[in-house]
């Protein structure tokens, strides 16, 4: 069990998560993803004359509620069940979040940005809505969230999918190196 309390290398989860795709594919016709099982959801509680969006047997669409709930649960359990020694960080990244006071990295995310205080605050509450709110809009606007696009669309060679993962990167570089430094300066 000891290979269950650290980090796998990227050479085992990457073949293990790509060979997902053609195996939901192969035993059940069902693309990777986890977007769509919010729309599933809204689908049970929006009345039966609501959104066009929303009118569709959404019951055959199960398995998603089943698949989300493992994802909950697997952080679940890899969070608070397993116990983990932290993340392995770059030198140069422990010293540069340090010049930010972000110096607590004993868990799997930094503790200053990540706990109840910081998000029962106004601006984290506002933090957490907004981006929220971004993710679904963008995950409905590109037809698919990056898990979707990235892993199932690249992998059928999908053109719109090559161009919504080069702009998944390009969002996180541009993060990275701008947005978050400027929120972390900010606080």
């Amino acid at each position: 069990m000891q290979f269950l309390h650290q980090p796998w290398p990227w050479y085992i989860t990457g073949p293990l998560l790509g060979l997902s795709v053609p195996l939901l594919l192969l035993l059940g016709n069902k693309p990777l993803g986890a977007s769509a099982s919010f729309r599933h959801f809204c689908s049970i509680f929006v009345p039966k004359k609501g959104l066009k969006y929303f009118r569709y047997d959404w019951k055959k669409e199960t398995w998603h509620f089943y698949f989300v709930l493992g994802i909950a649960l697997g952080g679940f359990l890899a969070g608070f069940v397993i116990p983990n020694k932290g993340v392995h960080l770059n030198p140069k990244l422990i010293a540069e979040l340090g010049t930010y006071g972000v110096y607590d990295l004993s868990k799997q995310v930094p503790v200053q940005l990540f706990n109840f205080k910081s998000i029962s605050q106004p601006e984290g509450i506002t933090f957490i809505i907004f981006g929220g709110f971004l993710l679904g809009f963008g995950a409905r606007y590109a037809a698919g969230d990056n898990s979707a696009h990235t892993i199932l669309g690249l992998s059928s060679l999908n053109r719109p999918s090559m161009v919504a993962t080069l702009f998944f990167f390009i969002g996180g570089i541009a993060c990275a190196y701008f947005i978050i430094p400027f929120i972390l300066k900010v606080n």
